[in-house]
């Protein structure tokens, strides 16, 4: 199963990080940029950092987070890079997470899930990648559609549970007439969705995602569903320590990975006379290296 290939993976590499290819022009180094740069320049550019960054941390790391946003801005070319960039990361072993936050009903919802995990209606593949990110707000017929594909193409799904944003207490924060948070709701929707994709670890391939800002739910999250595996976004940049990630992971490390993006591919902005892709790596070693410090088992 995919989420015992992705545990195993971390197991391996002693290191839950996800670099986060959240790539767009302003983060490229300014040697790369040109005055004349058009979006098709500038999404072949992004995927020549991307690669670049994935060869130079592949072996590091058990995977990488793609967000769609920023490849959408440079409409069909950046489009393009994308799909190359999760193509490459996949052919150097790196599990794929598609941060999309997708989310319709029915057959609507069925396109978006055969977009990023399964095959089109003609027999093709858009994305492939090995995870997708989605949204619960339009409720369940809006998640079987996508945990039908996983179960058919083996991929897994992360559900927004308790997101880190500031705002993101005015809904799910919200509390119901049996007394539990939103947050709670969802993480009970997304244990359920997940029962039939269960891996050897004991962890889920219906996952969730939980701000690593987020501690105090995060605990209570973990507590309420010991075998939900979270991606935890907010480390670096958004301000979440180790230390604050701790509760999330069980006693031998697992049961979670942490996204850092800014943190990791912007390293080079503090960095000025070190190329990009090394300055990403040191960023990965100081952030595995702090994750080892502070989560048991790693």
């Amino acid at each position: 199963m995919i989420i015992d290939l992705f545990i195993e993976k971390i197991k391996e590499k002693r290191n839950p990080t996800v670099v986060g290819l959240d790539t767009c022009a302003e983060y490229l180094p300014a040697s790369m940029l040109a005055a004349d740069d058009g979006p098709k320049s500038v999404s072949r550019k992004i995927f020549e950092f991307n690669k670049a960054v994935i060869d130079e941390v592949g072996e590091l790391i058990p995977g990488v987070k793609v967000q769609i946003a920023y490849y959408e801005m440079y409409a069909e070319y950046g489009i393009e890079a994308y799909k190359k960039t999760i193509e490459y990361a996949k052919s150097r072993g790196l599990v794929t997470i598609a941060d999309a936050k997708r989310n319709d009903i029915a057959s609507t919802a069925a396109a978006y899930s055969r977009a990023y995990l399964g095959m089109s209606d003609i027999g093709t593949k858009a994305f492939d990648a090995d995870f997708v990110t989605v949204n619960p707000y339009l409720g369940s017929d809006g998640i079987i559609p996508f945990i039908d594909d996983c179960k058919k193409y083996d991929k897994g799904v992360f559900v927004l549970v308790k997101t880190s944003n500031k705002s993101s207490s005015e809904i799910q924060d919200a509390k119901l007439s049996d007394g539990r948070r939103v947050y709670e709701l969802t993480s009970d929707y997304t244990a359920e969705w997940g029962k039939d994709l269960i891996g050897k670890y004991g962890y889920g391939a219906v996952g969730a995602v939980v701000g690593a800002t987020q501690t105090a739910e995060a605990e209570k999250i973990r507590k309420r569903h010991p075998g939900m595996f979270f991606l935890l976004p907010g480390y670096g940049a958004q301000g979440a320590t180790a230390s604050d990630l701790a509760v999330s992971f069980d006693k031998n490390g697992l049961g979670a990975v942490v996204n850092n993006s800014r943190g990791i591919i912007c390293a080079h902005k503090k960095n000025p006379d070190v190329k990009y892709y090394a300055a990403a790596k040191n960023a990965v070693l100081a952030m595995r290296d702090d994750l080892r410090g502070a989560i048991a088992g790693l």
